[in-house]
């Protein structure tokens, strides 16, 4: 009996801590720079994607590049990923295309909270970002285009391969929370009702019920963020 429990914790480890659970009101912490600390997401459906809309919050006060949600395919790394190459700076990878859009530097040099959302759909290519209650120009890219249905999703590093590849210096260090993602473009209604913790439907990833693999040092903890 005690070889079999022995076998079983080493099995347990070695799988990463795996859940199924209810994160409102709690937070991802990613608390030091790491090529292996990750979170891995499961979504409701895998399908081919010919729209999305992903929202999340980040909390970090890294100055360098850092990759905040990464979705790789068998036929692109950077299949679906949101990146900030600079604190004043997000860029969207789509199918290996990017777009990047430039915000205002905050005026006092600080961490804050962030939320954004961003859209993509197929027929115009057209993206939409949104940071915190601010829509920025619209951009486009790969239009008529397709993401792979075979996902592998992971948050705290970036794949430069389908589940791997992770580099340090693109590594999130900080805190993320309420991810949610969905197989269409949200209105501008949702996304203000999003924001402010309204549920809506049909969720690939939902926040609040959430099919998550923890690997490496991360930890789950309550959220305290600044509302926006």
């Amino acid at each position: 009996m005690k070889v079999r429990q022995t076998f079983l914790l080493i099995l347990v480890s070695s799988l990463g801590t795996l859940a199924l659970e209810d994160l409102k009101k709690k937070t991802l912490v990613f608390p030091e720079a790491s090529n292996g600390a990750h979170v891995v997401l499961r979504p409701a459906r895998q399908q081919p994607l010919t729209n999305f809309t992903l929202c999340l919050r980040s909390y970090t006060d890294l100055s360098r590049a850092h990759s905040l949600f990464s979705y790789a395919s068998r036929k692109a790394d950077n299949e679906l990923l949101v990146f900030k190459p600079k604190p004043n700076q997000y860029s969207l990878y789509v199918g290996g295309s990017v777009v990047t859009f430039n915000v205002a530097d905050h005026p006092v040099p600080k961490p804050l909270w962030e939320h954004i959302c961003v859209s993509w759909e197929s027929v115009t290519g057209i993206v939409e970002l949104w940071l915190n209650r601010t829509r920025l120009p619209l951009k486009g890219m790969k239009r008529g285009y397709t993401i792979g249905p075979e996902a592998s999703i992971v948050l705290g590093q970036e794949q430069d391969f389908f589940g791997g590849g992770f580099d340090i210096n693109q590594c999130f260090v900080g805190e993320i929370t309420e991810v949610f993602m969905w197989d269409r473009v949200l209105s501008a209604e949702e996304l203000a009702s999003v924001r402010h913790g309204s549920r809506l439907s049909d969720y690939l990833i939902d926040w609040q019920s959430l099919d998550y693999e923890i690997k490496g040092y991360v930890v789950v903890k309550p959220s305290v963020f600044s509302p926006v």
